[in-house]
């Protein structure tokens, strides 16, 4: 596949090779940095779309977290204790074999990235690209824009680490990545440590990867921040929680910037429930579910031949062509927009993992577009 066109941000280096000519949508959102999948689900009247925009989980909760989220609500005419939010930090240390003082709980990733924006006044910040914008936003917002570094899609997006300038004192990367599903060598990750810089690591969707190969959380690395999420396996992103791991300065350093009782008593009863022994092994149940799904997706791509990234996620990123994302809503079907991701245009879309009996008729309809094949 060739490279697409960049268009926003400071690139380190534009991608080689001729782009195409995509022409921007009529609907192109006005601050395309904080355009989210939520707002596609719907038609202008408001009419639901079958949604495949939302990169979550395609399932109600488990019951034993729909108990704890319920449970909460006995707590909610107080203010979340200290000692109870320093409790499920404990638990989620014991979970990956760390010190309790290497985790900070979060009102999910989206907080976690106005933290780090928050807590040092950044000189030179990189956040590679294509990949999730609230990191953009979080240091625009605290006066220190991020210089852009874009993989490119002819090196299947991957990230080749000389290419980090070494002025860089923060460095962003999600992994695996939204939305091109990349999942990045852990080895690269620790190599882009340096003496007075920050690495941060966006794992909100490790826990759907079998197996959890290249994740960085379990495995303590000095210069280096772990960013998880409990919305995306959960499927539970009303809740916002989510926590870092880390050095305990740099958590001192994040804490101290952080609104006082933004952790919510929910949020933390779905921390502490997702770190007990059920929810381990139905993580590894929803994850061998999700691969069963993801096939029939890039299968069904693979038999329309449109090109798609490989990758270990919740979504698959895919080329139909400019155009069709658009032409699909008509037909009822809501795909995330790819051109408010750095170095994508409108030829992009961003597929949510469903399962089959939903996916088939949305491969239908698609199959139909690009091949001009009525509907059956």
């Amino acid at each position: 596949m060739r490279a697409a066109q960049p268009h926003r941000g400071r690139p380190v280096a534009a991608p080689r090779g001729p782009e195409p000519v995509v022409t921007a949508p009529a609907d192109a959102p006005h601050d395309p940095l904080r355009h989210h999948g939520d707002v596609e689900t719907s038609a202008p009247d408001g009419t639901p779309l079958v949604d495949f925009a939302v990169n979550t989980y395609d399932a109600p909760p488990p019951p034993w977290l729909l108990d704890a989220l319920r449970a909460s609500l006995e707590d909610v005419g107080a203010y979340p204790d200290v000692r109870r939010v320093r409790a499920v930090e404990a638990a989620i240390a014991r979970r990956h074999g760390r010190d309790p003082a290497e985790v900070l709980a979060v009102a999910g990733v989206a907080e976690a990235f106005t933290l780090v924006a928050r807590a040092r006044g950044w000189q030179h910040p990189l956040v590679v690209h294509p990949q999730f914008t609230e990191p953009d936003v979080a240091l625009a917002a605290a006066g220190t824009p991020a210089r852009h570094l874009l993989t490119r899609a002819e090196d299947g997006f991957a990230l080749d680490a000389s290419r980090v300038p070494e002025e860089a004192d923060l460095v962003v990367v999600g992994n695996p990545t939204n939305p091109t599903g990349r999942l990045h060598p852990a080895a690269t990750l620790r190599s882009l440590t340096r003496p007075r810089r920050l690495v941060v690591v966006d794992e909100a969707f490790m826990d759907a990867v079998p197996d959890q190969r290249h994740a960085l959380a379990d495995a303590p690395v000095p210069g280096l921040l772990v960013l998880r999420s409990l919305t995306k396996l959960w499927g539970i992103p009303g809740v916002r929680a989510g926590y870092v791991l880390g050095e305990p300065a740099v958590l001192d350093a994040l804490r101290a910037v952080q609104t006082p009782w933004s952790v919510s008593s929910a949020a933390l009863a779905a921390l502490r429930a997702t770190t007990e022994p059920e929810a381990l092994a139905e993580a590894a149940a929803r994850v061998r579910r999700l691969a069963t799904w993801r096939g029939v997706l890039t299968s069904g791509l693979d038999d329309l031949g449109i090109p798609h990234l490989p990758g270990a996620a919740l979504f698959v990123l895919a080329r139909p062509g400019a155009g069709v994302r658009e032409a699909l809503r008509v037909d009822g079907f809501a795909l995330r927009r790819a051109d408010t991701f750095p170095g994508l245009d409108a030829s992009w879309v961003r597929i949510a993992v469903r399962p089959p009996e939903r996916t088939r008729p949305m491969l239908t309809a698609l199959g139909a577009l690009t091949s001009g094949v009525p509907m059956l």
